[in-house]
């Protein structure tokens, strides 16, 4: 029995938001870094990339030649990675603003936590029903 149709679109933004917190992170601890450019991940064409659509959820990459790369998918898939766009620039050429940053990813993780709730509910409406309780 697959998971998956049970889950929705959860398991998927689960490790989407997984990815986009690591890039934050990544961030955070290279704010002090020199020319270093923040990035971050668009959520939604991520997702879309991940669940199987193209750029506008129904579109896929044509390989018109054997030497052309396979498209990338699954959570690994780097599809929504965009530069950030800095609010202040600094003398150093840094992008990361150590305030933003950490306010994203508070962001990320209270969406990854809702996500874990929604599953978690899921689970245990299973063992509810398994256990005929």
């Amino acid at each position: 029995m697959a998971l998956d149709p049970l889950f929705g679109l959860h398991s998927a933004a689960l490790a989407v938001q997984k990815q986009r917190m690591d890039v934050l992170a990544g961030n955070i601890a290279n704010s002090d870094t020199p020319n270093f450019k923040a990035r971050d991940i668009d959520f939604a064409a991520t997702l879309r990339a991940q669940l199987g659509g193209g750029a506008q959820g129904n579109e896929a990459l044509l390989k018109t030649q054997s030497t052309h790369l396979d498209a990338q998918s699954g959570a690994d898939s780097l599809a929504g990675l965009v530069w950030r766009v800095p609010v202040q620039g600094s003398v150093d050429g840094n992008t990361v603003d150590t305030q933003i940053e950490q306010s994203r990813f508070a962001d990320a993780a209270l969406h990854y936590q809702a996500s874990l709730n929604f599953i978690d509910g899921r689970v245990k409406g299973m063992l509810t029903a398994i256990t005929g309780q």
